[in-house]
């Protein structure tokens, strides 16, 4: 390929990216206003929009990078950017419906950015082989996120001043026009599976048990994590979701250890660092995302600030963003992920922290400012070195399988954290509704992500000694 040929395919799967976040950006922003639309007051009620989504992305992701190793990854990347503009466009429509079709739609958006997602990466992956450029290409991508975020922040706030369903209107304009351009910037890659001939094979190839146990567990888990907070735990059925769920995801362990032929996650292809990083990783990762949720409430409903004002608080991670893709590949290079997945940790936590004992009036360049520069770091260079590892630890035919488990971790962790912290904030904010029960439960919220990431240090902690250890044995016995 040429530069400008390499420049553009680059560009478009980065675009999976920055679409699947300004999904989260464009409505968490205007979340106040669609809940004015449907006539919702509390908008922690709406929680489902955001974790829903963030569910749909984690859950099937997974199945997604399947289904690029057997189909083409190309091919399952377009159809996300076009499923995707579908239901974009069924959200702006809900305006003439109600809050369950706009909550159903944005769900079914996310199936969409889980197909484009891991095939991207796989695409990357297939593309280059370990080595300094691969890591500069994937800090590009994960770059993306806080800047996807911004994009689809700042156009919503722009969008909603004149009427907000043209936000989803334009945005699924926006998908197909990628999807144009992807069938021609991404090169035909040499593909060596072949599609299953009858239903045994596609059941085989696909892992159907593995799927149908492993997608029951996730969204029975998260079911129960995020109706919690708007029910109560006192109902019987989500005790009954938790336990179920818990369940199904002891059998899928066992299904993809012993009896699935081709498992979606193939165990023995990873590496046994690849755990623990990925187990710390989702415990930043779900603070990110209750960090998110919950800076934006705070500044737009105790501040009363505007959502384009709330949307230019945050738009530092842009330029945070951009120098992280300088460095950070070079980082890696010489520290390792393991190493930069702790410091991430270590940026969760403090970021955390700043927002979490913020006062309810304070000039913006103080405890705020600095936590969208060091929470935008960490994302910037966490999420880089968790796919790093598990793309250098596959062959290449698991590519898609390893792309989809970073991918699956972070947007799962991301629907379990928010549902965690809504619940907690739930039973903090119990009493009369006034400004001051609402701080104690932001406040609440906010502390359970320092508490979150404090637990993805400890861990990683843990196994950065054991890895320590280990290579001084390994010393010693060559010695």
């Amino acid at each position: 390929m040429t530069k400008f040929q390499t420049g553009l395919f680059v560009s478009t799967i980065c675009m999976a990216q920055l679409c699947a976040q300004a999904g989260i950006g464009q409505t968490l922003a205007i979340l106040r206003e669609i809940g004015a639309s449907f006539e919702i007051s509390n908008i922690s009620n709406l929680i489902w929009v955001l974790a829903g989504y963030s569910l749909a992305i984690g859950t099937f992701i997974l199945i997604a990078g399947r289904l690029g190793d057997i189909y083409g990854h190309k091919q399952i990347f377009i159809a996300g950017f076009i499923w995707s503009a579908i239901w974009s466009a069924i959200s702006g429509a809900a305006i003439f419906s109600t809050e369950a079709l706009f909550i159903v739609s944005r769900v079914f958006h996310g199936l969409g950015a889980a197909l484009s997602l891991p095939n991207g990466i796989a695409l990357l992956g297939i593309t280059y082989p370990p080595g300094k450029q691969k890591a500069m290409v994937f800090t590009l991508v994960a770059t993306m996120a806080p800047i996807g975020i911004i994009v689809g922040a700042a156009s919503a706030s722009l969008f909603t001043l004149a009427w907000w369903p043209l936000t989803y209107w334009t945005f699924a304009a926006t998908l197909l026009i990628i999807a144009g351009i992807g069938c021609f910037a991404i090169p035909k890659f040499p593909h060596k599976s072949e599609a299953p001939k009858n239903l045994r094979a596609a059941m085989t190839e696909l892992d159907i048990p593995g799927a149908i146990t492993g997608v029951s567990a996730l969204v029975l888990i998260s079911f129960a994590w995020n109706q919690a907070p708007v029910v109560g735990w006192q109902e019987p059925y989500l005790l009954v979701a938790l336990i179920t769920g818990s369940l199904l995801a002891g059998i899928f362990v066992l299904i993809e250890h012993y009896y699935a032929p081709k498992p979606l996650i193939p165990f023995h292809a990873l590496s046994s660092d690849v755990p623990l990083i990925l187990f710390a990783g989702a415990c930043g990762w779900s603070c990110f995302g209750i960090w998110a949720s919950y800076t934006w409430q705070f500044v737009e409903n105790i501040r009363g600030v505007s959502p384009l004002l709330a949307t230019a608080y945050v738009s530092p991670c842009i330029i945070v963003g951009c120098l992280a893709t300088v460095t950070t590949g070079l980082v890696l290079q010489r520290w390792g992920p393991s190493v930069v997945v702790f410091t991430s940790l270590i940026g969760f936590t403090l970021g955390s922290a700043l927002v979490a004992t913020m006062p309810a009036t304070q000039i913006y360049w103080t405890q705020l400012f600095f936590s969208v520069l060091i929470v935008s770091l960490a994302m910037d260079t966490g999420f880089p070195a968790a796919t790093l590892a598990l793309s250098n630890s596959v062959e290449k035919k698991y590519q898609g399988t390893a792309a989809s488990l970073v991918s699956t971790v972070m947007n799962y962790s991301i629907s379990i954290g928010l549902g965690i912290a809504r619940t907690v904030e739930s039973y903090v904010n119990t009493g009369e509704p006034s400004m001051e029960n609402k701080l104690n439960g932001y406040r609440a919220a906010l502390y359970t992500a320092v508490g979150l990431a404090g637990l993805g240090v400890l861990i990683c902690s843990v196994f950065l000694l054991k890895t320590s250890w280990r290579n001084g044995n390994t010393l010693k016995e060559a010695s």
